[in-house]
């Protein structure tokens, strides 16, 4: 069996403490990828001197930069443009403070792949050390220890959480890829789900991947978490008709209900009441994102 050929795609912006490490821990990869392409906002730091000097001693990876401009920066369009620009078999996206949490997260994350009908397989996210304690146990929710494959047979049971997928670090087979168009030209949030939610309804499988675990959190304000989920309402409801109906919702509640039953028992009143003040962020900011969206649709 051949050796299966990954390109690793990082957008970053200011990465100049991370980016470095980062490239060292993929090129020490038990499955090293084949080309690196780090894809970098115009960054204000030492970002492109970093890369630079990984590529000078890359250890047999081929790390490329491609410098654009911030304000041409889009989640969708850029790495639609960065798949363009390599050619491994499988395409590996990573945010830059995504760090893979041994040497065998690569090997893991594109074991699945060895099912033919898998398009998609996404990774672990396990809270850094700083998390607090409910951003912990949202993680934990979100990203249990084992792994699944899910396809179309799992959405009356599953809902939208078959399309679960995170391009914090999540692989896609460059066949399906192309087969379903790539990512959205024009697509500020959730461009991993849109082509997620393609590939189930073309009869596709998504694989997660446990083993595949990188260490990832972020502490949000609620002002923070308030855009963050505005662009999520924004697109959950202009791709009304791609879901099918489907509800976040049910989901939701779910994941809130597991949350603070787990405060209640530890004791932590307080973190109770800032997990409480930081869902009243993301429920506010997914009404916004979802009314804006109605009268956009409705001018048009």
């Amino acid at each position: 069996m051949t050796t299966p050929t990954v390109s690793v795609i990082i957008p970053t912006l200011n990465a100049e403490g991370e980016i470095g490490p980062l490239i060292q821990k993929l090129i020490s990869q038990t499955l090293a990828p084949s080309e690196i392409l780090v894809v970098d906002s115009s960054s204000d730091d030492r970002t492109a001197e970093e890369v630079d000097k990984a590529a000078s001693s890359d250890g047999g990876a081929c790390v490329r930069l491609l410098k654009i401009e911030r304000s041409d920066f889009n989640h969708g369009g850029t790495r639609r443009m960065a798949a363009d620009r390599t050619c491994g078999e499988f395409i590996l996206l990573l945010t830059q403070d995504a760090v893979p949490l041994d040497e065998a997260f690569i090997e893991h994350l594109v074991s699945p792949f060895s099912d033919e009908r898998i398009a998609i397989s996404t990774g672990r996210q396990v809270p850094k050390s700083d998390a607090v304690r409910y951003e912990q146990l949202v993680r934990e929710f979100n990203y249990p220890r084992e792994s699944y494959v899910r396809s179309s047979a799992d959405l009356e049971r599953c809902g939208i959480k078959t399309y679960f997928t995170s391009d914090v670090c999540c692989a896609y087979r460059r066949s399906a890829y192309e087969e379903l168009g790539g990512f959205p030209e024009s697509c500020n949030t959730s461009e991993d789900m849109h082509l997620a939610i393609r590939a189930i309804a073309r009869g596709w499988s998504i694989a997660y991947a446990a083993d595949a675990a990188v260490l990832h959190s972020h502490n949000l304000t609620p002002p923070q978490q308030f855009r963050r989920n505005l662009e999520v309402g924004y697109f959950l409801e202009t791709q009304k008709d791609l879901l099918g109906g489907i509800s976040e919702t049910g989901e939701g509640m779910r994941l809130v209900r597991s949350v603070a039953s787990q405060l209640l028992s530890e004791g932590r009143a307080g973190q109770l009441i800032s997990f409480f003040i930081d869902c009243s962020a993301r429920l506010l900011g997914n009404r916004r994102g979802r009314l804006i969206a109605k009268k956009e649709m409705e001018r048009a």
